[in-house]
């Protein structure tokens, strides 16, 4: 949560295997204290990829994606729906956070409070799961159990909240319906407009680098879509566990994605060096990328070692 700001730029996950979970994700942030930031932040993110975008200072809804203008192009009620709740939420959320400033006997100082709604959908088994969850200054603060329609208190400053939600009807009913129904609706249509896209497979540029000769050599990709990507050192075929550091998957500015996998070769004699390989593995893409440990492909800071 105090990596909320990241969060919402940054929001993606690995996974492994075909993908069909989609979910749709509205993560809303209020905060105080926080110089030249919006007190108020709104993200819609499906599949994991930010998709439209609203704050406090703007106040106007921005898609990220080119099937969202689509979207709102063809459905502008859509678009209207999200203008009022880009209008409204910033007031809700200001005065919740106050609340619990006061509840939490704090003044000064940083604090933020975040909301994420949303829903997951298998497209084989039809399997919708909703959410609706509070965190604040970092921790989970109460959550909406859709098996019992109530709320969960995950913090001791939580049960008011807790008894005075769990006695609102309307707000249960709101919340199941919206969980249950509308989301998953939303976010079967969000889909089919981001079908291109979302699905996409692209695959990456893989290099060997190397700092210094007797530093690990890194085996790099870079401009994959999507995240789900696997990337490993094999030595005979067999994938190496020991001497190898494997980096975070992490996201270009393009919103293709980049990794990783570093072998230590100090214990590794140079006519073993053709026994290496290293291979990358995309999601729903049958064939691998291997790449030879070649002394003449590793790039240094001062070119090719093999020139």
């Amino acid at each position: 949560m105090k990596h909320v700001f990241l969060l919402i730029l940054l929001c993606h996950v690995s996974s492994a295997g075909k993908i069909v979970k989609h979910s749709l994700k509205f993560i809303f942030t209020a905060s105080s204290g926080v110089p030249d930031f919006p007190e108020f932040v709104a993200a819609g993110v499906v599949d994991d990829i930010l998709s439209g975008y609203c704050d406090s200072n703007k106040k106007i809804v921005e898609p990220k994606q080119d099937w969202v203008n689509r979207l709102f192009e063809d459905d502008p009620q859509h678009f209207e729906l999200y203008t009022t709740e880009c209008s409204e939420k910033p007031l809700f959320f200001k005065a919740r956070i106050n609340n619990l400033k006061q509840r939490f006997n704090q003044s000064g100082g940083v604090h933020v409070l975040q909301r994420m709604s949303g829903c997951e959908w298998d497209d084989e088994t039809g399997e919708v799961n909703g959410f609706n969850k509070y965190g604040y200054d970092g921790e989970d603060f109460i959550s909406f159990d859709l098996k019992t329609l109530t709320w969960i208190n995950l913090k001791p400053q939580a049960v008011t909240t807790k008894l005075r939600w769990d006695t609102d009807k309307a707000r249960i009913k709101y919340n199941e319906n919206y969980l249950t129904e509308i989301f998953p609706e939303w976010l079967k249509k969000y889909v089919a407009y981001g079908n291109s896209s979302l699905q996409r497979k692209d695959l990456p540029s893989v290099s060997l680098l190397q700092k210094t000769p007797s530093s690990p050599v890194s085996c790099h990709a870079t401009g994959f879509y999507p995240d789900s990507a696997l990337m490993f050192w094999r030595k005979d075929g067999e994938q190496l566990h020991k001497d190898v550091d494997h980096g975070e998957i992490l996201p270009n500015h393009d919103g293709s994605f980049q990794m990783s996998v570093d072998l230590n070769l100090s214990s590794v004699t140079p006519e073993d060096w053709r026994r290496y390989d290293c291979v990358f593995q995309l999601s729903g893409v049958k064939n691998d990328i291997v790449t030879k440990l070649d002394k003449a492909e590793i790039r240094t800071n001062w070119g090719k070692t093999g020139n």
